[in-house]
Order: C-alpha cells, then structure tokens, then sequence
C-alpha cells in the first residue's frame, strides 16, 4: 500500500522502540486545518503547519511526504464523518436533497474547501462515507452504477459551485462595504445602462427589469433550493426512463 494512502487511512506502521513521536498525522492535519479556517488555504504551508506545532519544518515530512499531501489529507478531515442525519430512510429523493443540504454545511464550516484543487476521486475515509452515502440515497433509484456517480457527482458540484459563488459574494462584501443586495443593484443598474437591446436584446429586456433591484429579501436560500430542484429533476427523469 502506498505510504499516502496508508496515513490518509491512518494506517500505523510497525510499532518503533522508544518514547511516542511529538506528532502524528493527525495533529499535523488539525494544525493545517485550523490555519486554513482562520486566515484561508494559502495560509496553511508546511512552514506555518510546523511553526504554529512549535516543530520544524523537516520534522514534518515524517508525517507528510508533500505539500500536496497534506492538501489531500486536509480535505479528507474538513469533510469530517458522515453526520447520522444521512443515515435515514426514505424517498431518494428527499435523501439526496438531505446529503446536498449536510455538504453545503460542510463549505460553509471550512469556506477554504470549496476553493481547494481536487485533484481525483475521494480515497480517504471521509470522503468515501459521503460518496457511500450518496450512493445509498440512490439505491432503490434502478439507475445503475455509472448512473448513481454520475448523479452524485452532478450534485455534489452543484453544492461545491454554489458555495464558492457565496464566497464571492461575501468577498464582495468586504471590498465595497456593501451588502449582497446592494452589489446585485448596482450590478443591475451599470448593466442596464451599457448593454443595447441592439446588440443584446434579451439580456437588456433582462437588466430593464426589476430582476436586480433590492427588494429586501434574502434570496439565498431560495436560489440554492431552485438550482437544487433543476438538478434533482432532471435524476427523476433519468429514473424515470430506467422503469
């Protein structure tokens, strides 16, 4: 078994003679994890890991073989264990939706994961519960197995979409000092005054309207669900077309 595998399962090696190691993976991950949450993925290097571990850096790679690594295994923790909340029964349907719910709670826990660079298929513990879960939340569904990841996947990067647009919103936020209603506006408002039904004739009948204006209602909520719908439906007639 290759040795990234074998920390990203926690798998131990044979036991050494002497005291227990300073750290294990474990706590080299938690440190990462923690620098990511407070100040954004770029501030968890290996330097700043062993710095806040009171480690140096070399010592680290006893633990973690790479950067890209430590990427992997931080992503794995982030995701943390299936919640039981997943593990009821019911139309797949509503259990899906559930699992799509429990991951947006999960970017919105660690908004640094939603960015991260996936780099393949889930491997660590995890990540494999959250995909078996899934697969779960389609079981009586008849699609067959392509079918169930693909639905997975589709989903999955619906939520994982959904979260990094929220992440721009509120960075926007920050850089004017406005709130997400009042970028949509403004937004609005400079569209409408630049694109010509000549040229562009449904996306100006779209900014002359009140689309844009602020109406006081948060509609995040509401967009996230209509996106979430679109995609389930289109699974419906897929299972649809299985019967």
């Amino acid at each position: 078994m290759p040795d990234e595998l074998a920390r990203l399962w926690r798998i131990a090696s044979e036991s050494r003679l002497g005291r227990p190691a300073k750290l294990d993976v474990g706590r080299v991950v938690d440190a990462a994890v923690a620098l990511a949450d407070r100040d954004g993925l770029a501030a968890a290097t290996l330097p700043k890991v062993a710095e806040s571990l009171g480690v140096t850096k070399m010592s680290l790679y006893r633990h973690v073989g790479s950067k890209d690594e430590l990427l992997v295994l931080m992503q794995d923790a982030a995701a943390g264990p299936v919640p039981s909340s997943l593990d009821s029964t019911g139309p797949w349907r509503e259990r899906l939706r559930l699992w799509a719910t429990e991951q947006r709670e999960v970017f919105a826990r660690h908004p640094w994961l939603a960015t991260a660079p996936v780099s393949g298929p889930p491997q660590g513990p995890n990540l494999i519960g959250w995909f078996d879960a899934g697969l779960r939340a389609l079981r009586t569904t008849g699609l067959d197995w392509p079918a169930k990841v693909g639905a997975i996947m589709l989903v999955g990067e619906y939520v994982r979409g959904n979260a990094q647009l929220a992440q721009g919103f509120e960075a926007g936020k920050v850089d004017t000092g406005q709130d997400q209603a009042a970028v949509e506006q403004a937004y609005g408002r400079a569209m409408a005054a630049l694109v010509s039904p000549e040229r562009f004739p449904d996306a100006a009948a779209l900014f002359a309207s009140a689309t844009f204006e602020d109406t006081g209602a948060d509609t995040t909520q509401a967009d996230f669900d209509f996106g979430l719908d679109l995609i389930l439906d289109g699974i419906a007639a897929a299972v649809g077309g299985r019967r």
